[in-house]
């Protein structure tokens, strides 16, 4: 069983909310998309690029039902191929649109994860620097890797952690997006899941303000309905330069 919570806010710095989300507890599935950044109407391709992904996993529900009757790694193949696929759907969608309007959609694209719960299993797909957590035991996990300049760079040891936290021009950049072209790189995952796990999606505009993991511990404990709120009110406290959504996951 899965109950959930999710909000969004504009931040105190942008006129326009970019950000959408979407979740689902009958069907288990929870999306945090952000339009990118300084690209033209990048709240159009959070949107429409959700419910692409949203109508894609909606269409293969029989396969979802089937793992979920006699689960089994071949199955669970056929599932992240789902995933991928439906967010490589998303990406050429969002690209059409963005090539038969006028000039101002030229280049929009956004980030995209995506979570589905299959009873004991989590599968995740996963593009650009949304980031999904999870809460297990008093111990905090990110499970997905930014698809961000900075840990391109980090990965290859061309700069330092120290060095990384001093960047905050390039923080923002991505390395991947949903619709900037008609093709994109998608990262699937699945993880374990147990009774009394919560989980956090959420875009940049929160998780670029933590400062460790005992603060989202902190924020991730208590009445799930009001961490949503929790978080935007920490994330605007501390400048509310972005956009800020939140989506929080409790699994009995």
């Amino acid at each position: 069983m899965l109950f959930s919570s999710g909000d969004t806010h504009v931040g105190r710095k942008r006129k326009l909310n970019e950000d959408f989300f979407y979740r689902d507890d009958a069907l288990g599935l929870y999306i945090v998309a952000d339009g990118v950044g300084g690209e033209s109407r990048g709240e159009e391709a959070s949107k429409e690029g959700t419910y692409s992904l949203v109508d894609w996993v909606l269409r293969h529900k029989t396969l979802i039902e089937d793992y979920k009757r006699s689960p089994n790694p071949l199955k669970l193949k056929d599932l992240s191929r789902m995933m991928e696929a439906g967010i490589q759907s998303a990406c050429y969608y969002v690209y059409q649109i963005s090539q038969q309007e006028d000039t101002e959609g030229k280049g929009m694209a956004t980030t995209m994860t995506a979570a589905l719960f299959l009873d004991e299993l989590l599968l995740v797909g996963h593009v650009g620097d949304s980031r999904l957590y999870r809460l297990r035991s008093g111990r905090v996990s990110q499970l997905t890797e930014d698809h961000s300049y900075i840990n391109f760079q980090l990965k290859r040891g061309m700069i330092t952690p120290e060095q990384a936290a001093k960047m905050s021009k390039k923080r923002n950049v991505i390395t991947r997006a949903v619709g900037k072209y008609d093709y994109v790189q998608v990262d699937t995952y699945d993880f374990e899941v147990m009774p009394g796990d919560r989980y956090l999606l959420c875009t940049d505009g929160l998780h670029g303000y933590f400062r460790n993991d005992q603060e989202i511990l902190n924020g991730m404990t208590g009445s799930l309905p009001a961490i949503p709120g929790r978080f935007i009110e920490l994330a605007n406290m501390r400048g509310g330069k972005d956009n800020i959504t939140v989506v929080v996951v409790e699994v009995f």
